[in-house]
């Protein structure tokens, strides 16, 4: 076990103001792998005190140096790619190959499109007799989440810096280990002290004093629907501006004609995908009443394929949390057509890759987010009733829509309530903004729609 010290405040790790530490654990053997301060208040005011400080030069600096900046931070994260996916293997589970294409690889192409962006964005322009200018919104406080712990910090980070702003992270309690190592790799790419400062801490005590600091100027927040309205509620009383992407439940909307094994086979894919633990996870399947029992068996065959390919949840809450839903989904009268509660593996927090069949839309398993490797097929009468049935959530993240005829499929999608629908199978794109509709959250992340989100306007008028 290792036991990091100190904080990485105003470019230098100091030691933290109290004696209390956080416990990392590897969720696959439940071995304890590491040690790291739990920031207090004092942390996070001194953290927010640097960046304050910093604000004014690093909002001065042209954007194509910012951008040059993230060029080299960005070439620092794929020099350490090896060293991340390594580390988010030991704290979140994560298995080797999706934490070296996903977990490191994403965030590096998220820091290179910010790079150019920040060279590329109109900072400053022109309207009948006014010059507008969009300027940094100030000191931004980022509250991440575990489950893609680099690339939270990144989609924040990155932007924030394009912008002008200063950062102060609070990263999960979870998966801080990272996060230690990006700001190691902010310290080697040159960005100025007190730009970037990290605090770990648990959310209760170093992430609320983040989101209530008079200094911050925007909480930018990752996680759970019930946090999110909490910091909320903080930033409207103090009039301050937050962007928050919270929970999904997500549609899989198979339409009459088009491929249905391929459809099947790509969403049981998406749902495995981290073990389930994507906000995004398409994990509702909607499948017309002609299909449905074809499109059960073949995502309970798909599903069975993923038993020794997925990690563990992250923690043991986490894992007894998915197994109640499970337990919840057979009592509530949907059918088991792959897994259960019963853990593939005696150590580690493991939950079996699970199909429901026979849900209907008023289930819990069909209405609230339960974070793992949790598939629930659902049938319709025709596609009013499938509309229906995928806007029927209080969530609107993501979807997909799978249809013969991609004029259909895109009629489909634009009445989808949610922020990002995949039309037959559409590859990721991190120029393309993400956020949800409804409690989903407010704002977009990623691409020149995320940078906006750390920008506020001013005009000149002449």
């Amino acid at each position: 076990m290792k036991a990091h010290d100190g904080m990485y405040i105003d470019g230098a790790w100091r030691p933290a103001a109290g004696p209390g530490v956080i416990e990392v654990v590897n969720p696959a053997d439940e071995q304890v792998i590491a040690t790291v301060p739990a920031g207090t208040v004092e942390d996070v005011d001194a953290a927010v005190r640097a960046a304050r400080a910093a604000l004014p030069g690093w909002a001065a600096t042209p954007p194509a140096e910012r951008g040059d900046r993230l060029a080299a931070l960005r070439d620092v994260l794929v020099a350490r790619q090896d060293e991340i996916a390594e580390t988010v293997t030991a704290e979140l589970g994560s298995p080797p190959k999706l934490s070296q294409t996903v977990h490191a690889g994403v965030p590096i192409a998220v820091t290179g499109s910010y790079a150019e962006l920040a060279a590329t964005y109109a900072f400053e322009e022109r309207t009948g007799n006014s010059t507008v200018l969009h300027e940094p919104v100030g000191v931004v406080g980022a509250i991440t989440p575990w489950n893609y712990p680099l690339h939270q910090i990144v989609a924040k980070t990155a932007p924030a810096l394009a912008a002008g702003c200063t950062v102060v992270v609070k990263p999960a309690e979870d998966t801080p280990l990272v996060a230690r190592l990006f700001a190691e790799a902010v310290h080697e790419a040159g960005i100025p002290a007190g730009v970037f400062n990290l605090v770990t801490g648990l959310g209760p005590v170093a992430g609320q004093a983040l989101a209530e600091h008079p200094g911050v100027d925007l909480v930018s927040f990752t996680g759970s629907t019930a946090v999110g309205r909490r910091i909320g509620a903080i930033a409207s009383g103090m009039v301050k501006k937050v962007a928050l992407e919270l929970g999904g439940k997500s549609a899989n909307v198979i339409l009459p004609g088009a491929d249905l094994a391929r459809a099947v086979n790509v969403g049981v894919a998406n749902v495995m995908s981290n073990s389930g633990q994507t906000c995004s996870a398409w994990t509702r399947m909607l499948v017309h009443h002609d299909q449905y029992d074809e499109a059960v068996e073949l995502a309970a065959a798909a599903a069975a394929k993923y038993g020794d390919r997925i990690g563990p949840l992250v923690s043991a809450t986490q894992r007894d949390r998915v197994r109640g839903y499970i337990a919840k989904g057979v009592a509530e009268g949907a059918r088991l057509a792959a897994g259960g509660p019963d853990s593939p593996h005696e150590r580690g927090y493991y939950v079996s890759p699970t199909v429901f069949a026979d849900v209907t839309p008023g289930m819990t398993i069909a209405q609230e987010e339960i974070f793992g490797p949790v598939l629930s097929v659902l049938r319709y009468a025709d596609e009013e009733d499938a509309l229906r049935i995928a806007n029927g959530t209080v969530y609107g993240l993501a979807g997909a829509v799978w249809a013969a005829d991609e004029t259909e499929a895109v009629a489909f999608a634009r009445r989808m309530e949610t922020g990002q629908v995949d039309i037959n199978g559409g590859r990721f794109n991190p120029l393309a903004p993400f956020g949800g509709y409804k409690q989903s959250g407010v704002g977009r992340e990623l691409g020149a729609h995320g940078l906006a989100e750390y920008l506020q306007t001013k005009s000149f008028q002449f």
